[in-house]
């Protein structure tokens, strides 16, 4: 007889919690890294690349995972994202510590406070591609990609060769909306407006990839 080891009160132990994290994880470096919207890509890395720490003044302390091995929380971010919101209590129009506090979340995976603090910043500054483009890769990591290409779209409105917008758009399409052509007119876009790409081999197997996708 197989024992019952689901918790009477229906909480996950620290392992469940563990295997959980894990899988997503895997996950995400299945369907490949998005970039950022203000960081331009490696030339020969995959990952997704953050802010330098100290960007906009923020301490590099901020850029510092809370616990190591343990998801962040917006309750564990408080000691880091706690003089951000001091000074915007002083100042609830400053643009430049809405986008940190979005890069502070983001950066930890805690996609809803990002999603806040980038839409809040935005009402501000519209015109920044650099923030749309990461508050529409915050809505693919929540498992919204037709909000992320809402945000890739006004993002390309603004500056139509955007490098890491049309990346990025690629990618939704592909993976999250399925649609392969969209996907293949983004990524030959990017490399027709921006010749000297870095990640130009990157971008042209991944359109291959996507010429063989069924539709």
């Amino acid at each position: 007889m197989t024992k019952d080891t689901t918790r009477p009160d229906g909480t996950w132990s620290s392992r469940e919690a563990y295997l959980l994290g894990l899988v997503c994880l895997m996950v995400g470096l299945l369907i490949g890294y998005l970039f950022r919207g203000s960081s331009a890509p490696l030339a020969t890395s995959g990952q997704s690349i953050s802010n330098p720490p100290g960007q906009f003044g923020t301490p590099a302390a901020a850029s510092m995972p809370p616990a190591a091995n343990a998801p962040a929380t917006a309750e564990s971010l408080q000691p880091l994202a706690a003089p951000l919101m001091a000074a915007l209590r002083v100042d609830p129009k400053n643009v430049e510590n809405l986008v940190q506090l979005g890069n502070l979340y983001y950066d930890h995976q805690v996609y809803p406070q990002a999603i806040e603090y980038y839409t809040r910043a935005l009402e501000l500054r519209p015109n920044d591609v650099n923030v749309r483009t990461d508050l529409g890769t915050a809505y693919w990591y929540s498992n919204l990609p037709q909000q992320a290409v809402k945000e890739y779209e006004k993002s390309l409105a603004i500056n139509p060769s955007h490098p890491n917008t049309l990346f990025n758009m690629g990618i939704v399409r592909s993976q999250g909306l399925k649609d392969p052509p969209g996907a293949i007119a983004a990524w030959e876009k990017l490399l027709k407006t921006n010749p000297d790409y870095p990640e130009k081999q990157r971008v042209l197997s991944l359109i291959a990839q996507a010429k063989n996708q069924p539709r």
